[in-house]
């Protein structure tokens, strides 16, 4: 493993690895991610890529290596602590989006907030002042399933930063939406986080997508085979 910590970093990584059975989906990532900082990942499907977001995000135990957020190692928390670390310092958007049907637009975007022990009145106020950020006013009470794709990706977006997380983990968040409305939403992921002042990990088949990024890691067989900083 290598001992050298980015002190300024606010999420690093050490030589993670994951096994699946005798497959290693990461053999040895290090990696940093410093605040405030948008970086796309990369790579071939079956490269690691998504392993590497849900071990980093906490969702996946390594097998081996270290990760710390802000100077705390939180690789060997329990998984109660890791849940909590999850609902209160990180976001996620997903493909899909993954609403809960059943509520609305306001209700999922509070959910987090909710969980997190706030006040119903204070977590839809919140939920309101994000879904009007991100060009939402007026859906606030519409279902999922009343929204197009592009606006239940807001949701999910607003939902991911009503907490002030530290860190967005997005895994294809423009993967099921055509390439204007993907460009849109990325968008306004980018300038929300931007004003939130969080970082953002984006795993992307998408290389147009990666390329806007300031920095991009490309990984391949379990390992970052480049890391590029655009100009």
């Amino acid at each position: 493993m290598n001992p050298q910590w980015n002190n300024r970093a606010l999420l690093s990584g050490r030589g993670l690895v994951k096994r699946y059975g005798t497959q290693y989906a990461l053999a040895g990532v290090d990696i940093d991610i410093q605040p405030g900082e948008a970086v796309a990942i990369v790579g071939p499907s079956g490269s690691g890529k998504t392993s590497l977001l849900h071990v980093l995000a906490g969702i996946l135990r390594a097998d081996e290596g270290e990760i710390h957020l802000a100077g705390q190692r939180i690789d060997q928390f329990s998984e109660k602590k890791r849940s909590e670390l999850r609902r209160t310092e990180f976001g996620f958007v997903f493909q899909q989006g993954m609403l809960v049907a059943e509520l609305t637009a306001e209700e999922n975007v509070a959910l987090p907030m909710l969980l997190g022990g706030a006040g119903r009145k204070q977590a839809l106020a919140a939920a309101r002042e994000w879904l009007t950020r991100l060009g939402l006013h007026g859906k606030e009470g519409n279902r999922p399933g009343e929204l197009s794709g592009g606006q239940a990706q807001r949701v999910a977006i607003a939902r991911a930063l009503t907490h002030r997380p530290k860190v967005i983990f997005a895994d294809e968040p423009t993967g099921a939406l055509d390439t204007r409305t993907g460009k849109e939403t990325m968008d306004a992921l980018l300038v929300a986080a931007a004003d939130a002042g969080a970082s953002v990990l984006i795993v992307t088949h998408d290389r147009e997508l990666a390329d806007s990024l300031p920095r991009t890691i490309v990984i391949r067989d379990g390992k970052i085979a480049t890391k590029v900083a655009v100009p």
